[in-house]
């Protein structure tokens, strides 16, 4: 009997939350950082936090939210807004002709094209593809809904 109660005696104490309690100092240097430590600093006034004193917080309660920007208008959309008041016929050209670029970026993938400061034929890069993709797309966005 007594062999037992030895052993409920120290099963509870491996168990207890006090044993595994720890005192955690934390201080904010001069450059604002917190800092959090079971040593205790030399030379700093830190404050003393116990873990059992401390509540654990929820996981996963905030969504991150996108933050809003101002939008600043590309100077496409500037040249764009301009085409499209004042000459309809080139905002119509500008469409149909970033239509067909679309159609052959996206239905070839290897192509070339002329260095415009030597004239030699070069061939064209994946990333160099997804950029005139990507801004032929943007020229079919501010040419060709208008013409609807």
């Amino acid at each position: 009997m007594g062999i037992m109660r030895l052993v409920i005696v120290l099963t509870t104490f491996a168990f207890s939350t006090c044993l595994f309690a720890a005192t955690i100092y934390t201080w904010v240097d001069e450059k604002g950082v917190v800092h959090y430590s079971q040593q205790q600093p030399q030379n700093v006034d830190a404050n003393k936090i116990y873990s059992e004193d401390m509540e654990p917080s929820k996981i996963g309660t905030h969504t991150p939210q996108k933050k809003s920007s101002v939008k600043v208008e590309s100077e496409l959309e500037k040249s764009a807004k301009i085409i499209n008041q004042k000459d309809k016929q080139q905002a119509k050209d500008i469409c149909e002709s970033a239509k067909h670029s679309l159609n052959v970026l996206k239905t070839h993938s290897k192509l070339s094209q002329q260095n415009k400061e030597s004239g030699e034929t070069v061939t064209m890069t994946e990333e160099q593809r997804q950029a005139a993709i990507n801004e032929n797309t943007d020229r079919i966005r501010l040419f060709c809904n208008t013409q609807q």
